[in-house]
């Protein structure tokens, strides 16, 4: 029982870690001056509600107040997968020889030879023990 839980659990663990292993996302943040506005992930964050065309025309020169950062977190993308011959050929004769040995460690059961299989009882009509009075103590 505890077995198949360890198995089941250690199994969804690494299933897990190559799913977020391989997950990529953004997260965007939005500063207005030196305050942080909005944190953001796999969306566009909010901005602080100040229009950079309006702010431009008021005042003359062109200086922002608000910036925005994007840091990218990317995943693994590229797997490595390997074949049977990219192995050196003293990993191969490994391989090979564990496999053989642990398919041929388990026989099968032998054939069970059932003698009475075809074999039907005779129809009772009544029970001889009851009326001989013969019982097993």
């Amino acid at each position: 029982m505890i077995k198949v839980f360890l198995h089941k659990t250690f199994s969804a663990t690494l299933a897990c870690l190559v799913l977020f292993s391989t997950l990529s996302f953004t997260v965007e943040k939005h500063y207005c001056g030196e305050n942080l506005i909005d944190v953001a992930i796999f969306t566009k964050a909010n901005n602080c509600g100040m229009d950079m065309e309006t702010v431009a025309a008021n005042y003359k020169e062109k200086k922002h107040c608000c910036k925005d950062e994007v840091e990218v977190l990317k995943g693994q993308d590229q797997l490595k997968k390997t074949s049977f011959e990219d192995l050196e050929f003293d990993q191969q004769i490994f391989l090979s020889t564990f496999a053989y040995s642990y398919l041929n460690l388990f026989e099968g059961l032998p054939e069970l030879v059932i003698p009475h299989k075809d074999y039907s009882p005779p129809i009772l009509i009544v029970d001889i023990q009851v009326l001989d009075q013969v019982f097993i103590i």
